[in-house]
């Protein structure tokens, strides 16, 4: 039985819900608009729960060219309004994070993100099967062909994936339970290292690993010191170390089915020490700052609008052909280091991040010149959550479609 379920699930929603972003309820939407440069009906509309959505309620914040708009729809489950500054899990949404504090380790002379993992970690990589170097800047752009979270391992039940969510692991269980698996055989590089890309928050375990040796300093100390205090993102909560902890109140509830269909709610978890809850607000501040120049400098900060290219200058190929980008990128790299491109009809380029928790799924993209901001956050309400899907859908068109 596989422990992944304790982690943040896989790209399949999560990307899949960043590319709904470029395509041109039983329960009422509500929000506010300030200036006319969007469309609150549509938004309201965009939001709202729909049945077929499996999901149980939504929260939004919307710039653009100077005017925003925030909006929830209630909670369908138990018919509850849900607040504007409610708290949710934001899964990957943290690799961003993570990215950042490596970043400034590098511009501090701390970590070459050319320097291997090999060197910084030794033995960390099982010789015999990573034979090659895996840089640090391949970590975090996704071209490391490092195993995914618990690769080989069986799938686990709906009930067992409700159990585990209570589970916390260190970014060393991660490493040893995926590298040096017990009863079952232990995986291989996926391809060699800087030939393609394929989205791996393995490679960002390794990294959190990295950020803790380099610095001495527990993952949650550093990103606290680094991004959130800067930032003033007062709101956002890192994991507790060792236990699982609730979504602050007020949250965004998240339910997951059981075998039998009754939906549990599964806002207490534990997670990972890149775990965190946040808010629309919080994130929106994040990427800004991001963005602005406060968190890195210019040549760090260029880092985060790069895809990376093979010798030919081309942007890599995506791993199986498909799956990053839209249109004539289609089937190319769509991640920087520790972003993601979303290309929109209009033919400008949105950049951020997705985000996956059980239960919850989340997203958070910003135009260059911060002109253009989305945050959401879904809560789920079926056992795939492919309804955050749809509602990116819809509130793309909503926000950005003309």
């Amino acid at each position: 039985m596989r422990r992944s379920s304790a982690l943040p699930l896989s790209l399949s929603v999560p990307l899949a819900a960043a590319v709904a972003l470029c395509t041109i309820g039983s329960a009422q939407a509500a929000g506010t608009a300030q200036g006319t440069g969007l469309d609150p009906a549509a938004l309201r509309a965009a939001i709202a729960v729909r049945p077929a959505d499996g999901t149980a309620g939504v929260l939004a914040e919307v710039h653009k060219d100077g005017q925003t708009w925030r909006g929830t729809s209630g909670d369908v489950v138990t018919g509850k309004r849900i607040s504007p500054d409610a708290h949710f899990r934001i899964g990957s949404i943290s690799k961003p994070m993570e990215a950042v504090i490596l970043l400034q380790l590098s511009a501090e002379g701390r970590v070459d993100l050319d320097q291997s993992v090999q060197h910084y970690l030794p033995g960390l990589l099982p010789e015999d099967r990573f034979k090659e170097p895996i840089t640090v800047r391949q970590l975090l752009d996704h071209t490391s062909g490092l195993p995914r979270d618990f690769e080989g391992a069986p799938d686990s039940s709906p009930d067992e994936d409700i159990e585990r969510r209570l589970d916390y692991l260190t970014f060393d269980e991660v490493i040893r339970q995926t590298l040096r698996p017990e009863g079952r055989p232990a995986p291989g590089p996926r391809f060699r290292p800087g030939t393609r890309q394929e989205y791996n928050s393995f490679g960002y375990r390794v990294a959190g690993k990295l950020i803790e040796e380099v610095t001495g300093h527990p993952y949650q100390h550093e990103v606290t010191a680094r991004v959130l205090e800067p930032l003033k993102m007062r709101e956002t909560r890192p994991a507790a170390p060792g236990r699982s902890t609730p979504v602050p109140r007020p949250h965004l509830p998240g339910y997951q089915p059981r075998s039998s269909g009754e939906l549990v709610d599964v806002n207490v978890q534990g997670g990972l020490p890149a775990s965190m809850t946040s808010t629309t607000g919080d994130l929106d501040r994040f990427i800004r700052g991001l963005f602005d120049g406060r968190l890195l400098g210019p040549e760090q900060t260029a880092e985060l609008f790069a895809v990376p290219k093979g010798v030919d200058g081309k942007p890599l190929p995506y791993a199986d052909g498909s799956n990053c980008n839209t249109g004539p990128g289609r089937g190319t790299a769509c991640f920087s280091v520790g972003l993601m491109s979303v290309p929109l009809p209009d033919g400008s380029v949105l950049w951020g991040k997705t985000g996956s928790d059980p239960g919850y799924r989340s997203g958070v993209f910003a135009s260059r010149d911060l002109g253009r901001r989305a945050v959401y956050a879904v809560g789920t309400a079926s056992s795939s959550g492919d309804g955050a899907l749809a509602v990116a859908q819809r509130l793309s068109l909503a926000a950005f479609g003309n």
